[in-house]
């Protein structure tokens, strides 16, 4: 692909999964926008957010550390944890941001300034969170529970619905100009209701992604997980998406992995996870991705 020709590509969803398609994307992309789930409610994350009013930060370090390799000495410590100290169990990269937060009163504006420290170059890679404004995932299962927060979500069997609350919780502009400009969108991999389409069901975001030029392409997980998606094949995980106004224009997934079931979109099978078979490869994943793309 000569450099005229590489794509803008959107990378969609949250966490570890984000992160690898963050890495296999920058191999091939002109240009690598991440929007981020900001709905988390765990770890250090969650204790932030606690006595804080910001959205949650940790995805978005996470995010902007893979969107930095090869890192500097600031993006390399970014995911320090602190120990034995006030701030222990602390990512250092989530004190920054919340640092940051206070001293610009706005979260996207925090990301952005925090892009910037690490090196990043906006015509080449950015972050952007899915919201700038605080929000809680909420759920409800299959026989009509509701369920509130991320961690409480993550561990919950038979989800059928997610949302963020508030349901008018604003998107930067940065998010929705990057899915109106995307040669390809990869969503995911990562936990489906809480990482993927925490980011995905934000109003504007979805709605963005529906008009999105590029192609769509939806990473899946290797595996079913123990709590939200028990017993998922890949049908399974491409339906919860569209109950959720999210279409995929080709599915790619592990070959061998999670079984198929029917999937109404185009798949793709291909090797595209590490020796362990437990996570995606960025180097295969960047193979594929590439040869999916417009």
């Amino acid at each position: 692909m000569t450099p005229a020709r590489r794509p803008r590509v959107v990378a969609l969803g949250g966490g570890h999964g984000l992160a690898a398609t963050i890495r296999a994307v920058r191999h091939y992309a002109a240009r690598t926008t991440a929007v981020v789930a900001t709905a988390d409610d765990g770890g250090s994350t969650g204790r932030l957010r606690a006595v804080l009013d910001l959205p949650a930060p940790g995805d978005v370090r996470h995010c902007i550390e893979a969107m930095a390799e090869p890192q500097g000495p600031l993006a390399a410590a970014l995911g320090y944890r602190f120990d034995g100290t006030d701030v222990e169990g602390h990512a250092l990269g989530n004190l920054l941001l919340a640092g940051l937060v206070a001293s610009t009163g706005d979260f996207g504006a925090a990301v952005d300034e925090l892009c910037r420290l690490v090196g990043l170059d906006p015509e080449r890679g950015w972050v952007v969170p899915a919201t700038s404004e605080p929000v809680v995932l909420r759920a409800v299962t299959a026989r009509g529970a509701r369920v509130s927060g991320q961690v409480a979500i993550a561990r919950r069997v038979g989800i059928d619905h997610v949302s963020v609350d508030p349901p008018a919780a604003r998107a930067p502009r940065a998010a929705l100009d990057a899915l109106a400009a995307a040669d390809q969108v990869v969503i995911g991999p990562g936990s489906l209701y809480t990482s993927v389409l925490a980011a995905a069901v934000v109003d504007a975001v979805r709605e963005a992604l529906k008009q999105a030029p590029g192609r769509r392409v939806y990473v899946c997980n290797v595996r079913a997980e123990a709590g939200e998606t028990r017993g998922y094949d890949v049908a399974a995980h491409v339906d919860a998406l569209r109950r959720h106004g999210v279409e995929s224009d080709v599915v790619l997934v592990q070959r061998g992995a999670l079984p198929c079931g029917e999937v109404d979109a185009e798949v793709v099978e291909a090797d595209i996870v590490r020796p362990h078979g437990l996570a995606h490869d960025p180097e295969k994943l960047a193979k594929v991705l590439r040869s999916l793309g417009p």
